[in-house]
């Protein structure tokens, strides 16, 4: 029996954490569940699902839909769009039966690229790579999460680039609906042997083509605009608690208000969302360079409990600069560096803290 070998390449950086991990997670098991029902799907839809975040993982490998477990979704910092096109060409030239004089080998595999940001690494060798080797051998569908993604980028490795409007729980389930659609009609149409490979209708609303022509960074080289990037909606800041030793992720959203002093001049600050407890994989998929990207304090409106341990401070800072949570304890230690001391509130004016990534 020939596969359909269908690849979920997800952006899994800080920027993710929260909800929009949580509706990824979600929507991808409704799709499993979907398929297992339809009758072409089951004779040929073989699944993988990749992550990347600062470094890429294979999270489940090229399997059945039949024996598919959903999984759960780590987060990692940075946005290596290099390495996770590496990894995915890799599992590729792993997996995929090609054809020979004696038999048939699988259909033309599709890649479903779901990222919410601009790569925090250089893409032009990965890019190249597809170029040249998959992009005549396999289809591709590059998603766009939000608004910060380089559409630009996206469209030097597939003309299928869509940008998704991800405002609430209802517009995932239609955007999962369209990927669940999608791959029943590319099953229906090798198992007629047609071999083509037809995408469900958009919506236009939550789901639409990506405007290239108009796409950021159109007129910039793609490879210059990773270095100075930083995702203006999002500032997500990486603490540790001072109990347990786990990470979590402190995420704030931008928030635009009028000043007050000047018609149409406007204020932006950044409002907690939430703090979300990560496991020890977030250091595994994170890139170890630092990026030099920093926030003031007074920018920040809201200061989290630990998701931990539930310790009233979530965010105090240390002079080695890691954040980590506090209680009532009367000396508090580091579990960054081990440093001993008494916290105090900060002045007026605040301090500069160090961004994530993602």
């Amino acid at each position: 029996m020939r596969r359909l070998p269908i690849y979920f390449l997800i952006d899994i950086s800080e920027s993710m954490v929260g909800e929009p991990i949580q509706q990824v997670e979600e929507g991808l098991a409704t799709i499993i569940k979907e398929l297992k029902t339809d009758p072409y799907s089951i004779e040929t839809v073989w699944v993988s699902i990749i992550v990347f975040a600062g470094q890429p993982k294979t999270i489940v490998p090229l399997q059945e839909i039949i024996n598919f477990y959903p999984p759960k979704f780590p987060i990692g910092s940075g946005t290596s769009l290099s390495k996770g096109l590496g990894h995915v060409m890799f599992e590729l030239r792993q997996n995929i039966v090609t054809t020979t004089y004696e038999k048939k080998g699988d259909w033309k595999p599709i890649v479903f690229l779901f990222t919410d940001g601009v790569p925090t690494d250089d893409t032009k060798l990965a890019i190249q790579e597809w170029k040249q080797n998959w992009q005549r051998t396999a289809n591709m569908v590059a998603v766009s999460f939000g608004e910060e993604a380089d559409m630009y980028l996206l469209s030097e490795l597939t003309e299928n680039v869509l940008h998704f409007k991800n405002t609430d729980s209802n517009s995932y389930k239609t955007f999962f609906r369209w990927v669940t659609d999608s791959i029943k009609t590319s099953s229906v149409s090798v198992e007629n042997n047609t071999g083509s490979f037809d995408l469900a209708k958009l919506d236009g609303d939550t789901l639409f083509a990506a405007d290239l022509k108009n796409a950021p960074g159109s007129s910039a080289s793609p490879n210059t605009l990773y270095a100075a990037h930083v995702d203006s909606n999002f500032v997500v800041l990486s603490g540790k608690c001072q109990n347990s030793k786990r990470p979590y992720l402190m995420k704030y959203k931008k928030s635009i208000s009028d000043s007050g002093i000047y018609s149409g001049l406007e204020t932006r600050s950044y409002r907690l969302v939430g703090a979300f407890q990560v496991d020890n994989s977030y250091y595994e998929l994170t890139d170890n360079n630092e990026n030099g990207f920093k926030i003031n304090t007074t920018e920040l409106m809201g200061s989290p409990t630990c998701p931990c341990c539930g310790n009233q401070y979530g965010f105090a800072m240390c002079s080695c600069g890691k954040i980590h949570c506090i209680g009532d304890e009367t000396e508090s230690t580091c579990p960054w560096c081990g440093t001993k001391g008494k916290y105090g509130m900060s002045g007026d004016g605040g301090f500069d803290v160090t961004r994530a990534q993602g």
